[in-house]
């Protein structure tokens, strides 16, 4: 298994993270719906949900972190990470995604097949960047700063160490974000 690693910095009223997001490719080789499932909630990423994609348009979650598993076919990605990317997913690769951080999908196969969850089971929600006035944002991002690290990472299971170790949001020079939250 090979781990990618992006970063970002919050755009408008998208906070992104600090955390770096993760795409671990071939985690879950064969993918498979239950595949995914079983080894998200063996390490504790449950309220699960499989799915033929995500949503098409720009959205974030501000209550909790998520993990997506490709269990069929292949998916495009827009991610805010990097300054804005898009990538393909294959069958068994899985995104670790930062709170914040945004995601669309923009292309996929006839037969594609999610898996999400989330740690801990927790609930999420639906953030549209677009859709938010600074009021709102606010609040999304101070939810999302309020947030603990993983216990574990949904694939394998070890500690979310390029969380841990990622730079604090003073060290990250997010200071005057942070300052504007007020």
């Amino acid at each position: 298994m090979e781990t990618e690693r992006h970063t970002s910095r919050p755009e408008g009223h998208v906070p992104n993270s600090r955390f770096p997001l993760l795409i671990h490719r071939g985690a879950i080789p064969g993918g498979g719906a239950g595949a995914v499932r079983e080894v998200f909630r063996r390490n504790g990423w449950t309220n699960n949900w499989d799915y033929p994609g995500i949503y098409d348009y720009a959205h974030y979650h501000s209550t909790t972190h998520e993990a997506l598993g490709v269990a069929a076919g292949w998916i495009e990605l827009e991610l805010s990470v990097s300054g804005g990317i898009r990538v393909r997913l294959e069958v068994g690769d899985v995104v670790v995604m930062p709170a914040g951080v945004s995601h669309a999908m923009v292309g996929g196969s006839d037969d594609v097949l999610f898996v999400g969850g989330y740690p801990e089971g927790r609930d999420w929600d639906n953030m549209r960047g677009d859709r938010l006035d600074d009021l709102a944002a606010r609040e999304a991002a101070k939810r999302i700063m309020m947030l603990p690290i993983p216990a574990r990472d949904p694939v394998t299971g070890a500690a979310m160490d390029d969380w841990i170790d990622a730079p604090s949001s003073v060290d990250a020079d997010l200071n005057d974000f942070r300052d504007g939250l007020g």
